[in-house]
C-alpha cells in the first residue's frame, strides 16, 4: 500500500489563496504594522497561520501597489521604551471595496466545499 503524500503542499496552497483577504480584514480593523499582523494572525488562527515577514512583506507591497492599503511611518513606543519607527498599514476606500468582493467570493467557495464534505458525491 503506498504512503498517503504529505498534506504539508495543500495547506500551503489554501493559505497561499487567503491572506490577501485575511490582511485586508485585519487592516479594516485597525491600521497595523507588519510585526503586529504578523502576531495578529498567529493569535486569530490559533498559531495555524504562523507567517514568516518574507510571506507577509510581498503581500503588504502588492496591496499597496494596487491601491488598496496604503503606508506611513510613525513612531512606536513598544512598551513605553524608545520610540520605534515602523511602517503602518491602512485600507483604503478601494481596499474595503476589494474585501468585501473577497469575502462574497469566499464564502460562495467555502460554502460549495462544505457541501461536498458534507454530502455524498454523485
Amino acid at each position: 500500500m503506498p504512503d498517503i503524500p504529505d498534506t504539508a503542499r495543500f495547506e500551503r496552497q489554501l493559505k497561499k489563496g487567503v491572506l490577501e483577504m485575511l490582511v485586508l480584514r485585519l487592516l479594516a480593523e485597525h491600521p497595523s504594522h507588519g510585526y503586529e499582523l504578523i502576531q495578529r494572525l498567529r493569535r486569530g488562527s490559533g498559531g495555524a497561520l504562523d507567517l514568516k515577514e518574507g510571506t507577509l512583506y510581498p503581500i503588504l507591497y502588492r496591496l499597496e501597489d494596487d491601491g488598496c492599503i496604503t503606508s506611513a511611518w510613525q513612531n512606536t513606543a513598544p512598551d513605553k521604551q524608545r520610540p520605534v519607527p515602523r511602517k503602518v498599514y491602512t485600507v483604503t476606500p478601494l481596499g474595503q471595496q476589494v474585501l468585501t468582493r473577497q469575502m462574497d467570493t469566499w464564502n460562495a467557495f467555502a460554502a460549495c466545499v462544505e457541501k461536498f464534505c458534507k454530502e455524498e458525491t454523485p
